[in-house]
């Protein structure tokens, strides 16, 4: 029976240390599967070994160093069955299988980590696979955890994740940098994939907590891990940004029983200082590197104007109104509608952004989306049109899916009028 001081000690490097070596030996091997299998054929190593022997000086070096000779054993093993089996080794040599090993080269492992990020998140996987992908690749979370976390049934994960990696085998999706023409696009494929994990933690879509904080910290890892890999790219910076600051909130969001409390309602002296501050430090990164905001930093400026304003009452609304005008030119859709007619009602009255929520009622793309109900019933309630009201109340209660959720809006729904 494995220790479980030292088991700790083991998962704990694991997680930090688990996706350089997944890159390292995605390189080497020319496939994200294998290159997994091996890494975890370390982590039993060391839960096999480090009981006796203790946890090394360098436990995440010796990890890797486990990990590589187990990839150059299998390299020689490959190597040998192509000079028995020809047709074999003429057949890996055309699908580009596997590569040739200098055992004394060490590429930066940096270079390694940032094309597995673009790999896990590759547009030739459903986005539901590369979410998977990237939690267990990069965030070195188990297939359970993973199931866990999105509330769905560890075979699903798990089948999820197979036939991810099988799918990048079958495309023979190349370990390497995207060029420059595709790079736009796999880098926006990388940044929605970050932040539809963060959303997930931030305001859970189903099941009875409305968070999962622990999604939030690997969105947050993720993103600060791939900001300074591309330190150039000002719409990581702004992403960064983005979750820096709306994680600030997270203490404030939730009341004593773990019941949500909304933006303006939150006590702003739980808000986390040091986060808003690296939030503001990312936008001011993606800002100094010249050109027009993209969307995540527009996003990541709304976020900044609930951060400066020390009660919801000073919060500059008019320029939120502008920043969403701007996302709404750069990115349109409705939600981006939707949040920019909230803005709208703070800043200029409930009148105007009714009919704004009105029209978008017409759009199939938000027929199941509960907040279109929801904030059409606040406007309805500042109006004093408490009857409406409280029917988009019910009506959008009746769509929600997570439970607190849920239960809030039913309360607003019996408060109309009170």
């Amino acid at each position: 029976m494995v220790d479980t001081g030292i088991q700790r000690s083991v998962e704990a490097v694991w997680r930090i240390e688990s996706a350089k070596i997944i890159a390292k030996l995605s390189r080497m091997l020319r496939d994200v599967g294998l290159a997994e299998e091996l890494a975890q054929d370390a982590l039993i190593a060391a839960l096999e070994q480090w009981p006796r022997s203790g946890v090394p000086r360098n436990p995440g070096a010796w990890l890797m160093t486990t990990a590589k000779n187990r990839a150059l054993d299998q390299l020689r093993r490959f190597k040998l069955l192509q000079r028995k089996h020809p047709l074999i080794a003429q057949e890996a040599e055309l699908l580009g299988e596997y590569a040739a090993v200098d055992e004394s080269t060490d590429d930066d492992v940096g270079d390694d980590l940032l094309r597995l990020i673009f790999i896990a998140c590759h547009p030739v996987l459903s986005t539901d696979a590369r979410v998977a992908l990237t939690l267990r690749l990069l965030g070195g979370l188990t297939t359970a955890e993973i199931a866990r976390a999105f509330l769905l049934a560890e075979p699903t994960i798990g089948q999820r994740i197979l036939r991810a990696k099988r799918a990048l085998t079958e495309a023979h999706v190349p370990f390497e940098m995207p060029r420059s023409e595709q790079r736009a696009v796999r880098l926006a494929s990388v940044l929605e994939v970050i932040y539809l994990i963060f959303n997930e933690g931030y305001a859970a879509t189903a099941g009875g907590e409305w968070m999962r904080p622990s999604l939030c910290e690997e969105a947050l890892r993720l993103g600060r891990i791939l900001a300074e890999l591309t330190p150039e790219e000002p719409e990581v910076h702004g992403l960064v940004a983005l979750m820096e600051i709306q994680a600030s909130r997270s203490a404030a969001r939730l009341g004593p029983s773990g019941e949500p409390i909304l933006l303006l309602d939150q006590d702003r002296a739980r808000w986390d200082q040091l986060l808003i501050r690296r939030g503001f430090a990312a936008l001011d990164r993606a800002a100094g590197l010249g050109g027009a905001l993209g969307p995540y930093a527009l996003q990541a400026t709304v976020a900044a104007c609930h951060a400066r304003a020390r009660t919801a009452q000073e919060t500059d609304w008019v320029r939120i109104v502008a920043l969403y005008d701007a996302l709404a030119q750069l990115a349109p859709s409705p939600i981006v509608d939707l949040n920019r007619a909230v803005a709208i009602s703070m800043a200029f009255g409930p009148l105007g952004a009714l009919e704004i929520v009105d029209a978008l009622g017409s759009d199939s793309r938000l027929a199941n989306y509960h907040l279109l109900p929801s904030v059409r019933g606040d406007l309805l309630e500042k109006l004093g049109r408490f009857d409406e009201a409280r029917t988009e109340f019910a009506r959008a209660a009746a769509l929600a899916q997570n439970g607190r959720e849920r239960d809030l809006l039913l309360r607003r729904a019996a408060a109309c009028g009170t």
